[in-house]
């Protein structure tokens, strides 16, 4: 095993920052400074004649028209002459290993959890999973509410109480999720929800995704009706049996972007609660067009995953049934995934590997008709597991990116944050210190890159 005190930053044993108590900041001032981030990094592209997207292909598969309300998750598409149900949140879920408390489940306790939306709609549902339970996840009620100013666990509001197929409870057999009964319930864009759920029998490891980036909280018995946060506390920053917000919405669809921790939100504890990760930029860009071209943004990024092999979740190929055509009104997918293989591999891999697993996911997404956008691997001299035959690596990966045209379009994330002194480095400014995770202003400047008109 990896010794967690000197595991790279983005290994499956690299510690992730935990909390223990929080309370979130008035809802608006994250998407205030969010906004402030943006347009710097908005300027600093214009002034760099950085345009982020440098190919694409007039030959991209065309997306299913929209599906009417009830039809299966996995089988929608928006269309935004119509109104439809789109995932406006989602996180990518894998079993619970040794961390707890994932690994002893919950029993008699309700878990509160905090989802930051990207697009806003006038219902919602909300999915369940127990993909990686080892027996019957029996869910006693769930409820819904709007996530109050303070923050916290506190909500606005009295919470509603959510039906499965009419019914309160619902029992989810291992391997399989649950999609609650619309409701009636408007939710703006920007916005968070919070979702209670009470587990009343031993749940056995949880299904859950560690780094969460937004405090969770537990009380005991059924409080999925409290308004306050008295009952709860603070159980640290990952997410339980929770994999999915969808609204119905008029919209261009959903982007899920797909990757590592580079996606996912890493590595700062001043990250918990504050939504600044660059699917979170790319979400604000996309929620500030005309309603019918507005988007909803899901991340289904991993710390420590990798392409060719499992360790921090399933490996790329193997999750991407789940994490991406399982998505609800998908439409397209941004790639950002690789620098974990070729670090781990200290360089021995080839990289025609890595490119075989960009060809399946590209073929794979075709066929189901989505827009495919690669993006380039970004720079990590001076991390934990650089070397300079793996940077070589990187390089030949990227140069196959950019010119190879096998994507739809390809936006450049390396050419955004590389050092232009030292091409195998992070720009300082946007490197918090462990020279592979950009921090917040590295992340607007990755989401201020991508093209949007490309990903409907």
């Amino acid at each position: 095993m990896t010794d967690r005190r000197t595991a790279p930053p983005d290994s499956p044993d690299a510690p992730c920052p935990t909390v223990h108590a929080a309370a979130a900041a008035p809802e608006g001032r994250h998407r205030h400074r969010r906004r402030a981030l943006a347009a710097g990094a908005a300027a600093a592209l214009i002034a760099t004649g950085l345009t982020g997207l440098v190919g694409g292909s007039a030959g991209a598969a065309q997306p299913a028209a929209a599906a009417a309300p009830g039809t299966p998750a996995s089988a929608l598409t928006a269309d935004p002459d119509s109104p439809a149900w789109v995932g406006s949140w989602a996180t990518a879920v894998y079993e619970a290993g040794t961390q707890e408390p994932a690994a002893s489940g919950f029993e008699k306790q309700t878990l509160r959890q905090v989802t930051h939306l990207s697009i806003g709609g006038d219902q919602v549902r909300v999915r369940l999973t127990n993909a990686f339970g080892t027996q019957d996840l029996v869910v006693g009620t769930t409820s819904v509410a709007r996530h109050a100013r303070a923050g916290g666990a506190a909500t606005a509001g009295a919470p509603t109480r959510l039906t499965f197929n009419g019914k309160e409870s619902v029992t989810i057999p291992p391997g399989a999720e649950a999609v609650s009964d619309p409701l009636a319930m408007t939710v703006p864009d920007d916005s968070d929800l919070v979702i209670s759920t009470y587990l009343p029998q031993a749940t056995g490891p949880a299904t859950y995704r560690s780094s969460g980036w937004s405090t969770s909280y537990a009380a005991d018995g059924d409080a999925t009706r409290a308004t306050g946060a008295s009952r709860y506390e603070a159980i640290g920053a990952s997410f339980y049996f929770l994999d999915g917000v969808d609204v119905y919405t008029r919209s261009s669809g959903a982007v899920v972007t797909f990757g590592d921790s580079i996606t996912e939100g890493c590595c700062s504890a001043s990250f918990v609660d504050q939504n600044v990760r660059y699917p979170d930029f790319l979400a604000d860009r996309l929620t500030a067009q005309p309603q019918a071209l507005k988007m909803g943004v899901l991340n289904a990024g991993i710390s420590g995953n990798r392409l060719l092999a499992d360790g921090a979740g399933a490996n790329a190929m193997a999750r991407f049934e789940r994490d991406v055509l399982g998505q609800t009104g998908v439409r397209s997918v941004i790639l950002l995934e690789g620098i974990n293989d070729i670090g781990v591999t200290g360089g021995s891999l080839d990289p025609s590997q890595l490119i075989g697993v960009y060809r399946q996911f590209i073929t794979r997404a075709h066929d189901a008709g989505l827009t495919v956008v690669g993006a380039t691997l970004t720079p990590y001299k001076g991390a934990g597991y650089y070397s300079a035959a793996g940077e070589r690596d990187r390089q030949a990966v990227n140069a196959w990116i950019r010119t190879s045209g096998e994507f739809d379009a390809v936006v450049d994330f390396d050419r955004v944050i590389r050092d232009p002194q030292d091409a195998a480095r992070m720009l300082p400014v946007y490197d918090p210190g462990d020279h592979l995770h950009p921090n917040a202003a590295g992340y607007a400047a990755m989401g201020a890159a991508v093209r949007l008109a490309v990903l409907r």
